[in-house]
């Protein structure tokens, strides 16, 4: 039995689903980036809000206009549409995503705005407010997170195809959780071969320490962390 404990509209009920919202968001987002993957904290506490901000209106327009169910219907579709503006600020650099965070803040702006629009003042303002924080308290947190993760993503330059299988079986050899292994070919003669790997690191190695003895492998030019 699912608890319905802060289904109730109250003020009290409405600050701890925001606080929750921006919890669980920051939890989802720093164990994304302990292990690499996109979607940090951030991108993803602006989006768990946000839908916490489209709840909240919704159970207030019911609250507000009880007959009225047509009343939200204009407030979807800039939900929606919004979402394709947020998308034209995500840019795809060589092997990074930029501008997720952005799209998120563009989407959420938008749900806070219907927020406004509607008269729920209060609601939109401890919402942003909680956003704020948690956006900006949340990298210091990441930042010491991320010291003990033991995941990394490696760029990687070898000479052939012969080194790609080397470092794959290295990795494997070493027991290391290789989540993500793909291969760039050379586009033109005299261009190396490029590797992006995600993986977890052995027991009892650093990442210094690591790298350093993929460096040595024979064929591998050089190797950097992303």
């Amino acid at each position: 039995m699912f608890t319905t404990l802060l289904s109730e509209w109250s003020w009290y009920h409405i600050l701890i689903r925001i606080i929750l919202s921006l919890v669980i968001g920051a939890v989802i987002g720093i164990d994304r980036g302990a292990k690499r993957r996109g979607g940090g904290a951030r991108t993803t506490i602006t989006v768990c809000m946000g839908a916490t901000m489209v709840m909240l209106m919704e159970q207030y327009l019911e609250v507000l206009y009880p007959e009225r169910l047509d009343i939200s219907r204009i407030a979807a579709q800039v939900i929606s549409g919004v979402g394709f503006l947020g998308a034209g600020s995500i840019l795809v650099s060589g092997h990074q995503i930029k501008g997720l965070t952005s799209a998120a803040s563009i989407w959420t702006c938008a749900c806070v705005g219907l927020a406004v629009g509607i008269g729920f003042l209060d609601g939109a303002i401890i919402l942003t407010a909680f956003w704020l924080i948690g956006v900006h308290l949340t990298p210091y947190i990441e930042e010491r997170v991320y010291k003990y993760s033991r995941y990394v993503t490696l760029y990687i330059e070898v000479e052939d195809g012969k080194t790609i299988t080397l470092v794959s079986r290295r990795l494997k050899n070493d027991n290391c959780f290789i989540d993500t292994f793909q291969v760039d070919k050379p586009k033109a003669k005299g261009q190396n071969f490029q590797i992006v790997t995600t993986f977890k690191l052995p027991r009892g190695k650093s990442r210094e320490e690591y790298q350093h003895f993929l460096q040595e492998l024979k064929g591998v030019i050089s190797i950097n962390e992303i």
